[in-house]
């Protein structure tokens, strides 16, 4: 496939870059530009170049993959550095996504023309990287440093109406037809003039240095937005330097950061989440109406997520308070993303009126998919499917959204398990964009389909999970919390383990989640369990907080103070004393427990947890458990999910962690995975040991 083609428009030379899906500018790609511009502004006969993209897009940035090897001549940045120099003007035409490399390419020529369809922006902050072709001497020349480092330091996309203002772009078009045109005609123009091309390079930056207020304001939005990423730091001196050196230096130093931002592990971890989050598979069954049953918070949730994606919905609760109070959350929440400049208000009246009600369970009779959000409650929701199954229509798939339970028990209730699925959605279910989609014995591959294509349609990402409890995520968090709730026996406190796990980057600690989610809901799904361990000490911190009324926030105490509605925790040295008696009680002698050991037990329970669950093929892939782990459990997506975070700090040296507490605390709860084993005495990694196998598929 010839991916640059150059043809002729009388003496205008045209190039155009055809790599789908979005251009990117591959290796490949790079050589082949490179030959067709020098070819061009070599050609007497040429009097203007115009630089196009195939498809639906410009450039929507490099090629990512390439990131995890050392560059390939010629690079990006020497490519541009030849364009920029034609002596031929060369005319951007620029449509779609106009997005990292390919915003660079558009700043290296010396005009550019963009349909009204185009975005721009420069988003490798998201990858913990900066732009490396120029990016961050180029724009600030045009639009200058503030606006320039706000771009980059947001990683967020402009419309093309915006990039006229800054002055990105010289002239537009509202149709994407007519780009060319407008493109051809601006370079006859130009070439015609006889004006020599204008270089950004050769400007000084478009009034100077930014006020150091500013900066510092922006550098702590943007560490907030991606912490534990270096290029925060290497975006903003690299500015700096476009205002106090000349081009040639500050571009050298830009390349100099670029490399050190790329071979940073915070780097490999962001690119490791953007692969493993993408999906592109088929749909299944068609899905035009949607049955929400339960409108409670989760239930409501999931109808605005489901009716801003296009989707007409029956929310039905046979409680009218309920009912007229979810549907109230709905409207409420949707006004206020138009307050917030999130939905603008067609949008969002659009939405509400998509999200009828109804009381009875028949309303929900011509779905084509039926979400069930009630009670957790194993019983109740067999109930249910039994209902569902013989009222839904033929075809329509049967959704539950526990977060726990069987859901091969909830599939046979139904009489058609085969239409049966799981759709764990994540509390707040309108915020969060995680699922898990759990495939039961029988589930239909047509049915998997269909869930994973519904939630991609409401901007969620799906990760399909085997069925055992808690599924991975919670499953994983039992783990976790086991070592929590032990290390508060043995003598840590709630502040200590907190403050230890959002100092490694967790959104927040076990303890403070324990508080925000309410203490009465783990103790109710451990009331649904058949299988707890027969160990006083399980979970026996929780319980007890439970039994005494504290039950988090919404009770004002938990294992923290929350006065007067509050949601700052505060220390309790009654919780304190509780734990301290309990801990008398069972015989566990208090110690100082340092932080590394709190680390380790948290980190290596959750580690060793998911090796069984890959071993188990409850999990199609390490890369999957990162994802869920990221999404929808507050792990810092700077180390890229406990499963990447092991294969980082080595599986060998989380072996040796697992054996050490095997040893000194006891084998019930920490002997290694078979799994952990065998890559530490190979050397492997989790991902090399992915890359080797076929894939899970079916079996999950």
């Amino acid at each position: 496939m010839e991916l640059v083609h150059a043809d002729r428009r009388g003496p205008i030379a045209v190039i155009r870059i055809d790599h789908p899906p979005v251009n990117a500018l591959a290796h490949p790609v790079r050589t082949a530009l490179l030959a067709a511009v020098v070819a061009a502004d070599t050609d007497p006969s040429v009097d203007a170049i115009v630089i196009a993209g195939e498809g639906r897009h410009f450039i929507a940035g490099a090629d990512i993959r390439e990131f995890d090897r050392e560059p390939l001549a010629p690079l990006l940045n020497d490519v541009l550095l030849r364009v920029e120099a034609c002596s031929t003007p060369v005319v951007a035409a620029l449509h779609g996504s106009v997005l990292g490399g390919g915003l660079e390419l558009a700043l290296a020529c010396h005009y550019r023309v963009s349909a009204r369809n185009a975005s721009f922006g420069l988003p490798e902050i998201r990858l913990g990287i900066l732009p490396g072709a120029g990016g961050t001497q180029r724009l600030p020349r045009l639009i200058g440093a503030a606006e320039a480092l706000k771009l980059m330091l947001s990683g967020d996309p402009i419309g093309s109406e915006r990039a006229a203002q800054l002055g990105i772009i010289d002239r537009s078009v509202s149709d994407a037809n007519e780009l060319m045109s407008a493109a051809l005609r601006l370079a006859t123009e130009v070439a015609a003039s006889g004006a020599r091309p204008p270089r950004l390079r050769e400007r000084e930056v478009f009034g100077g240095a930014p006020e150091a207020a500013f900066i510092d304001r922006e550098r702590a939005a943007a560490a907030r937005k991606f912490p534990g990423v270096k290029s925060v730091d290497a975006i903003i001196e690299c500015v700096r330097a476009a205002v106090q050196q000349g081009f040639d230096a500050a571009l050298a130093l830009s390349r100099v950061r670029f490399e050190e931002c790329r071979r940073s592990d915070a780097s490999r971890a962001l690119r490791h989440l953007f692969f493993a989050e993408r999906d592109s598979r088929p749909g299944g069954r068609t899905v035009r109406t949607v049955g929400v049953l339960g409108a409670g918070t989760m239930g409501s949730g999931i109808a605005i997520s489901l009716a801003t994606a296009g989707f007409d919905v029956a929310l039905v609760d046979s409680q009218r308070e309920a009912l007229a109070a979810g549907m109230e959350r709905v409207r409420g929440t949707l006004a206020a993303a138009v307050e917030k400049g999130k939905l603008d208000a067609t949008a969002a009246a659009a939405a509400a009126e998509r999200v009828r009600t109804g009381d009875r369970i028949d309303a929900l009779a011509s779905a084509d998919l039926v979400i069930e959000a009630v009670f957790e409650s194993l019983a109740v929701k067999r109930e249910v499917f039994t209902s569902l199954g013989k009222l839904c229509r033929p075809g329509a798939v049967l959704a539950s959204n526990t977060s726990t339970l069987d859901m091969d028990a909830i599939a046979a209730a139904s009489g058609r398990a085969s239409d049966v699925v799981g759709m764990h959605f994540f509390s707040p279910a309108n915020i969060m964009r995680l699922v898990e989609i759990v495939r039961g014995s029988d589930t239909a591959p047509d049915v998997i389909a269909t869930a994973r294509a519904v939630t991609r349609r409401m901007g969620k990402l799906g990760v399909v999970v085997g069925n055992c409890f808690g599924f991975v995520g919670n499953r994983m968090l039992y783990a976790y919390g086991r070592e929590n709730q032990l290390l508060l026996l043995e003598g840590a406190t709630p502040a200590q383990i907190d403050g230890v796990l959002e100092r490694f980057g967790m959104a927040m600690g076990p303890n403070a989640v324990g508080d925000l989610a309410g203490i009465d809901v783990g103790h109710r799904v451990r009331r649904e369990r058949k299988d707890l361990p027969d160990d006083p000490r399980y979970y026996r911190v929780a319980d007890m907080l439970f039994e005494a009324g504290r039950l988090g926030q919404k009770t004002g105490r938990g294992a923290y103070l929350y006065p007067q509605g509050s949601r700052k925790p505060l220390r309790d040295p009654e919780v304190e004393s509780m734990i301290a008696a309990e801990s008398a009680r069972l015989g566990i002698e208090r110690r100082i427990v340092s932080d590394e050991e709190i680390l380790q037990r948290c980190l290596f329970a959750l580690i060793n947890e998911g090796a069984l669950i890959l071993e188990h093929r409850f999990a199609a892939s390490p890369r999957d458990i990162d994802v869920i782990w990221c999404n929808g459990y507050g792990f810092p997506r700077y180390r890229g999910g406990p499963m990447f975070y092991a294969d980082t700090l080595g599986v060998s040296v989380v072996l040796e962690g697992v054996r050490r507490f095997e040893r000194t605390l006891g084998p019930h709860n920490w002997t290694p995975a078979p799994l952990l084993s065998e890559l530490a005495a190979t050397g492997d990694t989790f991902q090399s040991w992915q890359d080797r196998r076929e894939p899970a598929g079916g079996s999950v």
